[in-house]
């Protein structure tokens, strides 16, 4: 696939594939619950500066997703290389846009040099980016991007691409007509908007025989995404395809699937995981986009490390994607990117 990649995603690709297949065997990323700690213990205040260290806070969407938990690795990754102190926290839930503001606000009351955001609501932060910069505090964006001027960066996928590339497959595999479907995990993150934007206009501007029948939001959740898929497929029985925007939502369509039978409808997911992961082996889903989540949180801590030293960083640091299935998911180029 032709993709271009800025240099710094170019520049971690080895570094990058040594972690995850690092991070693949060990236990961290397949046995965190939903309902884990929401936060590691941060230093106290003053701690990180009298030891001579850089303290960054990594505040991310939730803990209740694999996908989490391979971003927390590449941060860890990238805070024992460049010799800084980090935490990883985020709520339980990626509905909690209310306690990932709280533990923003908190983190910047520890004084930190830098601070790495994947944020839930893009508009929410806000406030909290402008006190950030008023203190002299380099934010770093990562997974989702904000409306604001204030990040010195953000690292992530390019999510309107990668959702219009699942669009294109989407497309090819029912025949390029008939009815289909999304769950998204939300309408407030630059993922939630740019993911199913970049599908559903991809579909409106090449595909005219495909109607979209609806787009529902799940929060990322199972239960919920697949109360909702079940819905969608009860009031429209003629869909052939479905998306799952998120881990979360494709799982839910696949729940959705099963329980109603609808054993030819064509699912596509995004990221990877254990069930997405099985559900491609077996048949059940016809791909997904996997991003690359080591990569991205290696890169939202370096980046906020090269700017605790006034080093310069891209506007924009693309980590990439790619489309796996059942062909290629075993491959040297897919593998190192798909967690359990």
């Amino acid at each position: 696939m032709a993709k271009k990649k800025s240099w710094f995603a170019l520049a971690g690709v080895t570094v990058m594939a040594a972690a995850l297949l690092g991070a693949c065997g060990g236990s961290g990323g397949g046995s965190q619950q939903a309902n884990a700690p929401a936060s590691s213990e941060a230093p106290k205040a003053g701690d990180s500066q009298a030891a001579g260290k850089v303290y960054i806070p990594v505040i991310s969407k939730g803990f209740q997703h694999q996908f989490w938990q391979a971003v927390k690795q590449g941060a860890e990754k990238a805070a024992k290389e460049y010799q800084v102190e980090i935490t990883f926290e985020g709520p339980e839930s990626e509905t909690q846009v209310d306690k990932q503001i709280e533990m923003l606000q908190a983190a910047l009351g520890k004084k930190p040099q830098a601070v790495a955001l994947a944020a839930l609501d893009s508009k929410a932060v806000a406030p909290l980016l402008q006190k950030a910069k008023a203190q002299n505090i380099p934010v770093v964006g990562f997974d989702s991007g904000v409306e604001s001027d204030v990040p010195v960066t953000t690292a992530a996928t390019d999510n309107k691409a990668a959702a219009a590339l699942a669009a294109d497959k989407m497309a090819e595999l029912i025949g390029q007509e008939g009815e289909i479907a999304l769950i998204v995990h939300d309408q407030t993150s630059r993922t939630g908007v740019d993911r199913r934007d970049g599908f559903v206009n991809r579909i409106k501007e090449k595909y005219p025989k495909i109607r979209i029948v609806d787009v529902q939001y799940g929060g990322g959740d199972h239960l919920k995404s697949t109360d909702l898929a079940k819905a969608i497929l009860q009031a429209h029985p003629g869909v052939k395809g479905f998306f799952g925007a998120n881990e979360g939502s494709a799982i839910g369509v696949l729940n959705a699937a099963a329980e109603l039978k609808k054993e030819k409808l064509v699912i596509i997911g995004f990221d990877s995981g254990k069930q997405q992961i099985e559900a491609i082996r077996n048949g059940r889903m016809a791909g997904a986009i996997t991003q690359d989540p080591i990569g991205i949180g290696y890169w939202s801590v370096k980046a906020a490390a090269m700017a605790v030293k006034g080093e310069s960083v891209p506007k924009t640091i693309d980590t990439g994607f790619h489309w796996y299935d059942k062909s290629n998911m075993d491959s040297d180029t897919i593998k190192p990117l798909l967690y359990n």
